[in-house]
């Protein structure tokens, strides 16, 4: 017969240090994290191999692994904290977040798709309003199960396009953007009227794409430029897809290649590379970026604080962008 729990022995709080051990893998990072000292969550880790019967954390070559029964408490830890902010976190006094103050270390996933300015524009943003705050950028791609890292508290926001966001993460729009194309100087296209550059002339030309972002690594997973093209019926000549979006223009400028993606991100290159945009003959909804993340991190002040840094760069980026349209359509 089994022993009844010894409930008195288990502490909140260590339920957030099991959490957070298993999802960053590492007693000093947990520590950071938990805003405690390493000798205090190794302790608390010696506790709870106790009260699990488990070592939860082995070593890996240079770094810790969790075990399979670490891996199996996660959910249930998750759901007992998300649980306990439902019960308390509406009456719980909010603590404000002090930039200037935090350590924090912030993770962020996103793709380079809305403008290559962006992320280094970020970065810049936030080290100059935290000073003191640390930052991991991760890349968006197939191979990463963003809604699963954000569930368990491994990123703090993800950013991104959808052309339909996933139903159980808060979102926040941050700009849309117009649905171009960009050749090289060489292209037909760039050379020819926007009347006789048709759709029918568009889909025979040779295409590069970025690899999806929701794609697995078995793949075949279309993007948001070929789910719209598949939702009129049509489809386009990809022989080039490319996880390195940064590179596309450059592949562009050399070959007759077309990419079709956001006027922001194209407006970039053309004054630095033999490239030109032109219209894209097949009409398109705008594209829109969000920001996502999920209830583990909703009533967070610190990640309310950032979720509003990112908004405000986005926003002041596509207001920089439009602007420099306006000058270059009206010299032209």
């Amino acid at each position: 017969m089994a022993q009844p729990l010894a409930l008195d022995k288990i502490e909140l709080h260590l339920i957030r240090v099991l959490q957070t051990l298993i999802t960053e893998r590492s007693v000093s990072r947990a520590a950071m994290k938990l805003h405690s000292s390493q000798p205090a969550v190794s302790a608390q880790l010696k506790r709870l191999r106790t009260l699990t019967g488990d070592p939860l954390l082995v070593r890996a070559g240079n770094g810790m692994v969790p075990t399979e029964t670490a891996l199996q408490l996660l959910d249930p830890a998750n759901r007992v904290l998300q649980d306990v902010q439902r019960l308390f976190g509406a009456h719980a006094p909010q603590r404000g977040f002090e930039p200037l103050a935090s350590t924090l270390t912030f993770r962020i996933a996103a793709s380079d798709y809305l403008d290559p300015l962006f992320l280094p524009e970020l970065v810049a943003h936030l080290k100059r309003a935290a000073p003191g705050v640390r930052l991991e950028l991760l890349p968006l791609s197939g191979e990463f199960d963003y809604r699963r890292g954000l569930a368990q508290g491994a990123v703090d926001l993800v950013i991104g396009n959808w052309l339909e966001p996933p139903g159980e993460l808060h979102l926040g729009k941050l700009l849309s953007d117009e649905i171009v194309c960009l050749v090289g100087e060489q292209h037909p296209a760039a050379r020819m009227s926007a009347r006789s550059w048709t759709a029918e002339r568009y889909l025979a030309s040779e295409h590069v794409a970025p690899t999806p972002l929701h794609a697995k690594a078995s793949g075949g997973a279309p993007g948001v430029i070929d789910e719209h093209l598949a939702s009129q019926g049509v489809t386009r000549d990809i022989v080039v897809r490319s996880a390195h979006f940064s590179l596309i223009p450059l592949m562009v400028a050399q070959s007759l290649l077309v990419l079709t993606t956001g006027r922001l991100f194209c407006s970039r290159y053309v004054d630095t590379l033999p490239v030109r945009i032109v219209r894209c003959p097949v009409a398109f909804p705008p594209l829109t970026y969000y920001q996502l993340w999920h209830d583990v991190t909703h009533a967070s002040a610190a990640n309310r604080w950032l979720r509003e840094q990112v908004r405000d760069v986005a926003r002041n980026l596509g207001t920089h962008g439009m602007l420099r349209r306006g000058r270059a359509e009206a010299a032209s």
